[in-house]
């Protein structure tokens, strides 16, 4: 037996196996049968299908080399058994003969003669137009012929027919379209119910339904003709009782589509025609059913409509009647017919009722009375169709439309309203905010789901809507123009600084631990509740953004778009930078399409495509991006190479760029800026070498472009930029590389020594100092001193940090850089002072100061806690902190350079600080210390301040060097010291380096306390004389108190500077900041600006602290500690009482009293220290001064408390444990209880610590307020009368222990028990009566005598109060009245 192949066998084993089996002769497996051709049928049968003809491989015959590659003969087709072809015939007289080929149908075309053929012109109508050609018309005039004709070949035949027999059809239609505006509805006629033949009176032309079709000839006609013959004279010879029942019979048998079908042709051109007339009549049956019920039709659908109508309900008057024959019109729904319907009136707003807003399709806001025209396209079918434009909620049903244009209108519209919206264009014409609206009802993922849209017309509707809801273009014209400022590279995060309630609620400690991967899995609609872009951020928005822009290759109005949306996303935080930096392929797109080193030249006007251009909006997403941390930027230039492209695009002058000049000036500056960013950080400082001669270029063509005017706004931004980049390669050069430390291990990892030496940059001071004075010469012209922009403000900083670079120089002769400063200051600096026109600026400080006006800080009118923006939508005003008129940014730098040469060459100092004494300036530091409200934290006043804190430290900053070297006058060094005061408290996250230096230097300094040498102690004493009741208080006056603080200020201020502690990490990434060491610098993007750095009432921080301790420290704070640390703010505290009250007049009274309550909180031997109890006693007598007592409220909330009674309960518990009957315990016991104050206070001392009252041994003389403060007005709660008597009756309150609250009790008792008010009520009558019977009733005489005649008080006599010899008349028959009948121990009353 024969083996099988197996797998991995060669060819040369299958052909051995082959030689085996033909040798073997053994019968195949499977047998080839061949079948014979289809064309030649059997030819081939008689050869045996068995017959051995195998195909063999045979190799024996086979050549040893392969056959050459020549031309195979040209193969001939094997003719068909059947057919053999004859060896005359040449085939392409064959194939000529067969050919079908067009052309050969083509060649024997015959043209039709149309000689005798009448031309017929076209019949004039009435109308414009031509009429509209309905299919119901075909039907009615369609000939008498089977078989299956389009419309059109029956409107012809149609034509054909009514041309040759009646007049033409066409007249027929056009009076049907001329009859008052409407056609016949065929499907309201009444139909013939009987459904017979026409006979009698009717003639019989012709057939109507055989018609012969498929005979030839005349043949057809006739045996058509015979056959209707046949059936004619058959109906005649029929009665029509059997015409009746043949025609049900053949009903009952026949399929009812072919009924239907014979039916439809049994009607003739003159009836149709004579059926159009009969409905053009005005008594035609279509005007008899418009106002009856309708005919109930007779399909079965149309029956199924007219059920679903009430009865009676009349047909709705349509512009155009419908007929069955059109196109899906077999049914007719009405109710869906209402929007054919002319627009029903505009309905008059008559009252104040609110209406639903409605936009245009630009956005605007339409008003509800507005008659607009139907051709503008604002009409539509929905809910009051009468009113034009569309409402929100019609714009989100159209977003979702199947429709892929509705969607793009829809959108575009909201992205219309969305940016009106944030203009502020509606102001209160709507209730309630858009946005907010917006974002609630889902608008968000809206905008992402239409992001994941396949048509790119949504696609760049949604971005664009993203970018209106997202990006405010003022917020970043604002951080662009003002990048040139000092630290105005230096921004907020734009993220919203609240969170959720349950957070806040949380001790910080709990909220780390709760930083677990299921709140990163929240969902995306919680997250945009509170944040909008982490809600974005986490539904995948970047990676879809990157595949717009890879992929589908938008347009450059998306593409700006969506580069825009990746800045507004990089500003919200370092997170949000981080992840836009790590999404995958977003960088690399952006870079290789937007960013490319080649590119064609761009022509000016549109761009089809921005793809392979350069884009300014890419290069300042990297500079954004750069920003958020130092980090970022070193992976950008790193890992994107962006030092090639920095120096393309800063090379080439923007007038050599084959760009648009706009465009290309916008790039230039971009790339400065994202250089001076990194330079910022001490990075790409070896491109300075490599660009050295292009920015020697540009510096020497400076001159030539400020004289340029009027002076291009973009020409003088990049000349800004150039400047502030090198500001920062300046010091660079000056910086030295951070000592490495165990705390800070990233910073001394990423400190790496400077690659710029002094040497290199210190030729650029002499190109800088020319454009300086160039433009300082345009001051006194403000039109083209305004048109400089940041330009002066620029070069001012340049030389402020290259004086302080120079300065660190340890090589250099410092003489050199000291006379330089001399020189600068005589030629130009010295000789500016003095021009009037920088008075004017200096004068302009107020008008432009978001501090003295509020109103510029306003928030804008679309803002919302969730989308934080700067609100700079419609631009700032021209005097503003912001605005082209501002003087902030010049004097801020002029301030900081003053600063600069007064802290290297001291002999400046009286100099340079001459310009403290400018009017202007004393105006407005009167102005920032007056008492008014701080303006509200908002995004856009949180950064105004900043800069306008700027400008307040440096001039305190410049007045304490100067300070040291020469005496201030007595107001100018108040006036200082109160701005350092309110500086200090209004200072935010980000500046914690300025608060420390004013904590170390200005407001702790002797010379700003001239109070101290004038005088001040004697006049604090002579006015405490003047204060009745001073005599009262007991122990030294307060001007020896004043005195001993003003000797212990280096105590104070160690004290405040241990209590109040700036956060480590903070303050050196501030002090790295401003002092410009670059290499600790670890971003650009500040702190959020949740609330200032220290609050307002930091002066009593230390005693906070010290209650904080003591309540969470059982054994107690050590006492040494405790006293000093007491003391010392008491003392700080009492001489901002004394001297500077305007300091503390954000800390209403009422909180300050809450603070001293704390000293005796601390622990129970604290308030008996003697310095301690004058320094409280002081404090407590400026309290009860008659300008602040009235202010005092305790019932409003306080800052840093719950409840105001619970803190007095406490203080009770205190009291009644360790005070043994302190005196000044007892005055702040007392204190509260004043009877204007809450009734609450006086019921928890009387109900529940009535145990208190026997230790406040108090004396009437020393009680720090008047005595009538407790017993006026008269009291009117029951229940604390009611304790006041118990409480007297029970001996529980006696003069001897308590005689101010024993006055007190007396004095109200008596009032209730005599009072005859006729409008009290019941109970208050019954209570009395009973209280003054169990008076009359007392045992003791003393205190019966003292209630019955209890006259007025007085705190001169040793009950406190004065007594009637007798009682009046009044009070005696009243109290006889009430007595009479009751014994009094057997005496009667005399």
């Amino acid at each position: 037996m024969l083996s099988r192949p197996k797998p991995g066998e060669s060819e040369v084993d299958l052909l051995r196996f082959q030689s085996q089996f033909l040798a073997a002769g053994a019968a195949p497996a499977v047998q080839l049968v061949k079948k014979g051709s289809r064309r030649g049928g059997d030819a081939n049968l008689d050869q045996s299908p068995l017959e051995d003809h195998r195909d063999v491989v045979m190799l024996d015959n086979l050549p040893d080399l392969p056959p050459a590659l020549v031309p195979a003969p040209p193969k001939r087709a094997r003719p068909s058994p059947g057919q053999p072809l004859a060896e005359h015939e040449d085939p392409e007289e064959r194939l000529n003969r067969h050919d079908q080929h067009i052309t050969a149908v083509l060649t024997k075309i015959i043209e039709r003669d149309t000689s005798s053929v009448a031309v017929k012109l076209p019949v004039p109508s009435g109308v414009a137009f031509p009429p509209v050609f309905h299919r119901s018309q075909g039907r009615q005039t369609k000939p008498a012929t089977s078989g299956k004709k389009s419309i059109f070949a029956q409107e012809i035949a149609a034509r054909r027919v009514s041309e040759a027999r009646v007049p033409p059809a066409k007249e027929v239609v056009s009076s049907l379209d001329s009859a008052e505006g409407s056609v016949a509805c065929e499907s309201f006629i009444p139909r013939e119910q009987d459904c017979q033949l026409p006979w009698g009176n009717h003639s019989f032309q012709g057939p109507h339904l055989v018609t012969g079709k498929g005979l030839r000839g005349q043949e057809a006609e006739q045996e058509a003709q015979t056959i209707h013959e046949e059936n004619i004279a058959r109906l005649q010879a029929m009665t029509p009782e059997e015409i009746q029942q043949e025609q049900q019979r053949l009903l009952a048998q026949l399929d009812p589509s072919l009924v239907a079908f014979l039916r439809s042709h049994s009607h003739t051109p003159e009836q149709a025609e004579e059926k159009a007339t009969e409905e053009l009549r005005p008594g035609g049956p279509f005007a008899e059913v418009i106002g009856e019920e309708p005919v109930m039709p007779t399909s079965a659908n149309e029956s199924r409509q007219e059920d679903e109508l009430e009865p009676g309900v009349p047909v709705p008057a349509l512009p155009v009647a419908p007929h069955k024959e059109w196109l899906h019109m077999d049914t007719v729904e009405l109710e869906k017919l209402h929007w054919t319907q002319d627009l029903p009136p505009l309905r008059r707003q008559q009252t104040q009722e609110r209406m639903q807003a409605r936009f245009s399709l630009q956005g605007e806001l339409l008003a509800p009375d507005v008659d607009l025209p139907t051709h503008l396209g604002l009409h539509h079918h929905g809910e009051e169709a009468e009113r034009a434009g569309y409402s929100l909620q019609e714009l989100f049903h159209l977003t979702r439309s199947q429709v892929s244009q509705q969607r793009v209108l829809a959108l575009h519209v909201l992205a219309q309203v969305i940016g009106r919206a944030q203009a502020g264009e509606f102001g209160d014409r709507l209730v309630g905010s858009v946005l907010r609206l917006l974002l609630d009802a889902g608008f968000l993922f809206l905008l992402r789901f239409s992001l994941d849209d396949r048509v790119d017309g949504v696609i760049a509707a949604a971005v664009q809507a993203l970018r209106a809801l997202l990006v405010a273009p003022g917020d970043e014209e604002l951080l662009d123009s003002t990048f040139s400022w000092y630290h105005g590279a230096l921004v907020f995060p734009l993220m919203p600084s609240q969170e959720d309630k349950d957070e806040d609620e949380e001790p910080p400690a709990e909220k780390a631990k709760r930083k677990s991967p299921e709140e990163e899995n929240r969902p995306p609609s919680d997250l945009a509740r509170y944040d909008v872009i982490k809600g974005l951020l986490a539904t995948n928005l970047l990676p879809r953004l990157r595949y717009v822009l890879e992929v589908t290759c938008p347009g450059p109005s998306v593409v700006l778009d969506i580069l825009a949306v990746l800045v507004r996303l990089a500003r919200h935080s370092l997170e949000s930078a981080t992840r836009v930096l790590e999404c995958p392929r977003l960088l690399e797109t952006i870079i290789r399409e937007f960013l490319p080193t080649s590119w064609s030249p761009v022509g000016v006007g549109p761009t089809p495509s921005l793809h392979k251009v350069p884009c300014a909006a890419a290069m300042k997403l990297l500079r954004v991006l750069a920003s958020a941390g130092r980090n970022i930027a070193a992976r950008l230039l790193s890992s994107f190479d962006l030092r090639s492209r920095l120096c393309r695009f800063i090379a080439e002058v923007p007038q050599e760029m084959a760009l648009p000049l706009e465009e290309a000036e916008t790039l230039n500056t971009e790339a400065f800026r994202l250089w001076a960013v990194a330079a910022s950080y001490g990075q790409g400082g070896d491109l300075y070498r490599e660009l050295y001669p292009v920015l020697m270029q540009a510096l020497q063509a400076m001159p030539k472009e400020l004289s340029t005017h009027p002076c291009q706004p973009l020409a003088m931004q990049r000349i800004a930029s150039l400047l502030t980049v090198l500001t920062q390669l300046t010091l660079a050069a000056g910086s030295t590389a951070p000592k490495p430390s165990s705390e800070s291990a990233e910073a001394s990892l990423s400190a790496t020594p400077s690659l710029i030496t002094w040497t290199q940059v210190s030729g650029l001071q002499p190109l800088v100092e020319p454009c300086l004075r160039q433009t300082l010469e345009l001051l006194p012209r403000p039109e083209m001193w305004n048109a400089l922009g940041p330009v002066p403000t620029a070069c001012l900083l340049f030389l402020d940090a290259y004086y302080r670079a120079w300065s660190q120089q340890p090589g250099l002769c410092p003489g050199d850089w000291l006379q330089d400063m001399e020189r600068l200051s005589e030629e130009l600096l010295l000789p500016l002072l003095s021009q009037p026109t920088l008075g004017s600026l200096w004068a302009s400080l107020g008008r432009c100061s978001p501090l003295c006006n509020p109103q510029s800080c306003a928030p804008a009118p679309e803002a919302l806690s969730s989308l934080v923006s700067l609100g700079c939508t419609g631009g700032c005003p021209l005097l503003s902190l912001a605005g082209s008129a501002s003087p902030f940014p010049f004097l801020t730098a002029l301030l900081s350079l003053f600063n600069t040469l007064a802290r290297i060459h001291k002999a400046l100092c009286g100099q340079l600080a001459a310009v403290l004494a400018a009017p202007g300036l004393q105006n407005y530091f009167l102005q920032c210390v007056a008492p008014r409200a701080a303006p509200h934290l908002t995004p856009f006043s949180a950064w105004a301040l900043r800069h306008e804190h700027h400008l307040q430290y440096l001039a305190v900053n410049l007045a304490q060097r100067a300070a040291a070297f020469q005496p201030m006058p007595a107001t100018s060094a108040a006036l200082l010291h109160g701005v350092a005061l309110a500086l200090l408290s209004r200072l935010l996250p980000g500046s914690e380096h300025l608060a420390h230096e004013l904590l170390l230097s200005c407001v702790f300094r002797l010379e700003f306390l001239p109070e101290r040498a004038s005088g001040g102690p004697e006049a604090a004493d002579f006015s405490d004389r003047l204060f009745i009741g001073s005599s009262k208080n007991s122990g030294c006056g307060r001007g020896a108190l004043l005195a001993q603080a003003c000797q212990d200020l280096p105590s104070i201020r160690s004290c405040y500077l241990t209590y109040c502690p700036l956060a480590q990490a903070s303050l050196l990434a501030s002090q790295a900041l401003y002092r410009g060491e670059l290499q600790r610098i670890p971003a650009l993007l500040l702190p959020l600006p949740k609330e200032p750095l220290l609050p307002t009432d930091w002066p009593f921080l230390p005693l906070i602290r010290l209650y904080h301790q003591a309540s969470d420290t059982p054994s107690g704070v050590p006492l040494a500690d405790t006293v000093g640390t007491a003391m010392r703010a008491l003392q700080w505290v009492l001489v901002l009482e004394s001297w500077r009250p305007r300091a503390l007049w954000a800390v209403p009274p009422a909180a300050r009293l809450a603070r001293l309550m704390c000293v005796f909180l601390v622990d129970s031997e604290l308030f008996r220290e003697t310095p301690v109890q004058r320094l409280v006693a002081a404090l407590l007598a400026r309290l009860c001064q008659p300008e602040v007592l009235p202010n005092l409220n305790l019932d409003c909330p306080l800052p840093g408390l719950t409840s105001f009674p619970d803190l007095y309960a406490n203080f009770l518990e205190h009291f009644e444990a360790v005070s043994f009957g302190d005196h000044l315990f007892g005055a702040l016991v007392l204190f509260p209880l004043q009877r204007r104050f809450s009734v609450t206070l006086r019921l928890t001392l009387f109900g529940e610590h009535v145990g208190a009252l026997r230790a406040l041994g108090l004396p009437l003389s020393q009680l720090p307020v008047s005595l009538e403060c407790y017993t006026g007005p008269p009291e009117d709660n029951l229940a604390l009368l009611q304790l006041y008597f118990r409480v007297l009756v029970t001996r529980a309150l006696r003069p001897c222990w308590c005689p101010v609250l024993y006055a007190v009790a007396v004095a109200h008792v008596n009032n209730f028990i005599f009072s005859q008010d006729p409008k009290s009520s019941d109970e208050f009558k019954a209570a009395r009566r009973s209280m003054l019977q169990k008076t009359w009733l007392l045992a003791d005489e003393g205190l019966r005598q003292h209630l019955l005649h209890y006259k007025l008080p007085n705190s001169t006599l040793p009950e406190g109060f004065e007594l009637y010899p007798q009682l009046p008349p009044l009070r005696q028959q009243y109290l006889q009245r009430l007595t009479s009948g009751i014994p009094q121990n057997g005496k009667s009353e005399t």
